[in-house]
């Protein structure tokens, strides 16, 4: 899916200012409310906009230590494997991988023994054959995907042509 510059616009303002009202960004972009909602019905039946909800912190939620596990699964089980992970509350992402495992688990805990807790209750899941731990120290760049919009908004609005990514623009 094309997303141009004034999709640019709008969703650099759908991050940036996530509690306005439809109307509001309307305002603030310069265009009818109805080209505004048209977009907006655009980027979400295209998938671009996947969600509308809060993000909320696991820490914040009492489950501070983080952790990657990596699961290696029988060949044959990776289905019945995942719709187990998709159980455990801790477990907050999951992802097929290449590499050293088959699954990449993204899980929060209480501290490190809720964490081996955790663990344990993976590695007794059916179809798994190992896992890897990697616990996360530190968190450097937060999750983000205005610089992604950006470029994209960049790259769409030609070579050699300023960018029209920023607001008021």
């Amino acid at each position: 899916m094309a997303v141009d510059v004034l999709d640019t616009r709008i969703l650099r303002l759908l991050i940036e200012q996530p509690r306005t009202s439809v109307r509001e960004y309307a305002r603030i972009l310069g265009v009818a409310r109805g080209t505004l909602q048209a977009r907006l019905d655009r980027l979400e039946r295209d998938g671009v906009i996947t969600g509308t909800g809060p993000s909320l912190s696991p820490a914040a939620l009492g489950h501070p230590v983080l952790a990657f596990v990596h699961l290696e699964v029988t060949q044959g089980h990776l289905d019945e494997v995942g719709d187990a992970l998709a159980a455990v509350p801790q477990i907050i992402e999951v992802f097929s991988t290449t590499g050293g495992g088959d699954l990449l688990t993204r899980v929060v805990a209480r501290d490190n023994g809720h964490l081996e807790d955790v663990i344990q209750r993976l590695i007794q899941l059916p179809g798994v054959v190992r896992t890897r731990t990697e616990v996360a120290l530190r968190e450097r760049v937060p999750h983000r995907v205005l610089p992604l919009v950006e470029a994209v908004g960049r790259a769409a609005d030609g070579p050699g042509r300023p960018a029209a990514g920023m607001l008021g623009t």
